[in-house]
């Protein structure tokens, strides 16, 4: 019963992996779309014939419901809702942070899943509010972590239990809550009370709560972001660790006639063309899906569509080492979303650890591209190049003599020598014309060299007129500017 994640392939911090729970295997990052019983717009048998593997329900409605508390009990979850598939249940907690209580006690609510037949329990962790003073969220967290503990005493550590993990905005409270999960053994970790925070497009806080909690979380555990359901968001949430999503938002989008994309979200009344290629999209124009009787059905299921193949789409991202390209693309469609970016990129030390050491490219997207982690892995290791006492870093192609070591330039990557030239990412790298966001950090690497090797003199040569100013100004007395 015990829930195993292995990690595949990597990019940034983003992997591709199976997350075991029981003898079920699912492939990661994935969607768990969210179904209530009362109110299914899409069957649980559809969602598996779209390729869904796993889905997540709530215990807490089903306990409350006069129609399938004892039902679910004697028939169990799975044919209930007739789907094979991994369910995962919810607690009550989301009716917590709505309602500000529940009927239902933790023991009572893990008893109730583990009698269903859920894959993956969640305990009732307190989700508290981003907005929550310091002395609330730690009282809140303290709670949060008792019960945890209670579930791990109560059910043993093979039970499949996730450890949610709680916090609020407080980074060192997010980092306390994932070193005690992960000490408690739990494998399946979500990053619980950021709906409110991508609600109101706050993804510069929810990047610093959720590497907070990656910080301490064990790398072998699985994380799963609690409530992120829309499409262009996810590849920020997967180049940050997340390899889990779920939400509602194919339902409650649809039934306010709105029409998701990898771009945003549009009102379907304003659209005068589809512009997607699922079976609803294809089979009805835009006229026939806003006047037709079933079209908040048919909205969702193509917003479920576009979803799903935003998954599929970063895990060949991940797979081809390209995650850092598509989060650049999504991040650009909004303005809160590219804070967002930039925010992660701020976070570029962490981030470098966990990526990998060769990919198939790089393409420089501006002045983002200059802070990404294949920058800063190949500027750290800049450092071991053997030089001589006299060293020429030649910004052009044209060959030089009298110089015991000559070295390129390539922006904003810095210099490098020629036995590097077909190498990842000198050789692997698409660079535009040059920019002085992409030769300001070049030139740092130049420093980098500079100071990791004293003993040797460095001149640079080779210059277009318009970029010595810019040389000068970073370099200073670190190397000199010859003809």
């Amino acid at each position: 019963m015990a829930i195993s994640f292995e990690s595949l392939d990597s990019d940034i911090a983003g992997r591709t992996g199976k997350l075991v729970a029981g003898k079920k295997v699912i492939r990661t990052p994935a969607l768990l779309p969210v179904i209530n019983p009362h109110l299914m717009l899409v069957t649980p048998k559809e969602l598996k014939g779209m390729g869904v593997e796993a889905l997540i329900t709530n215990a807490y409605i089903f306990s409350q419901s006069m129609q399938y508390s004892e039902r679910v009990r004697e028939e169990g979850l799975h044919k209930l809702l007739d789907f094979d598939g991994v369910i995962m249940t919810d607690s009550g907690s989301f009716q917590l942070s709505v309602y500000g209580e529940v009927s239902i006690t933790n023991k009572q609510t893990l008893t109730y899943q583990r009698d269903i037949g859920s894959d993956i329990w969640v305990p009732l962790d307190i989700p508290t509010s981003p907005d929550a003073d310091r002395e609330t969220a730690e009282g809140e967290l303290a709670i949060t972590m008792e019960r945890l503990r209670e579930a791990k005493e109560l059910f043993g550590n093979d039970a499949p239990i996730a450890g949610p993990v709680q916090g609020s905005l407080y980074p060192d409270l997010r980092e306390r809550a994932g070193k005690e999960v992960g000490d408690l053994g739990f494998t399946f970790c979500p990053i619980g009370a950021v709906v409110p925070l991508m609600e109101s497009y706050r993804y510069r806080d929810l990047v610093d709560v959720v590497l907070a909690a990656k910080r301490t979380l064990p790398r072998s555990a699985c994380i799963h972001l609690f409530g992120a359901g829309h499409p262009v968001m996810f590849a920020l949430a997967a180049a940050m660790g997340c390899d889990l999503f779920d939400s509602a938002a194919y339902a409650l989008y649809a039934k306010e006639g709105r029409y998701l994309t990898t771009h945003g979200s549009f009102k379907i009344d304003e659209l005068a063309d589809l512009p997607c290629s699922c079976a609803v999209c294809r089979s009805h124009t835009a006229e026939q899906l806003r006047t037709a009787k079933d079209r908040t059905r048919l909205l969702a299921l193509h917003n479920l569509a576009v979803t799903l193949a935003e998954i599929a789409r970063i895990r060949q991202a991940i797979t081809d080492g390209t995650l850092w390209e598509l989060v650049d693309e999504r991040c650009r469609n909004h303005p809160q979303l590219l804070s967002g970016y930039r925010r992660l990129l701020q976070h570029n030390a962490e981030l470098e650890q966990f990526d990998r050491a060769h990919k198939r490219r790089f393409f420089y997207r501006g002045d983002e591209s200059c802070a990404r982690t294949e920058v800063l892995r190949y500027q750290r290791q800049i450092t071991r190049l053997r030089l001589g006492e006299n060293v020429l870093v030649a910004c052009d192609n044209g060959v030089r003599e009298g110089y015991d070591t000559v070295l390129y330039f390539k922006p904003p990557f810095g210099p490098y020598s020629p036995d590097l030239k077909e190498t990842f990412p000198i050789g692997q790298s698409e660079i535009p014309e040059w920019d002085a966001a992409m030769v300001r950090q070049g030139c740092k690497g130049i420093r980098m060299l500079a100071d990791s090797h004293k003993d040797s003199r460095i001149r640079v040569c080779g210059l277009h007129a318009e970029w010595k100013n810019i040389f000068a100004e970073e370099l200073g007395q670190t190397a000199e500017l010859i003809e």
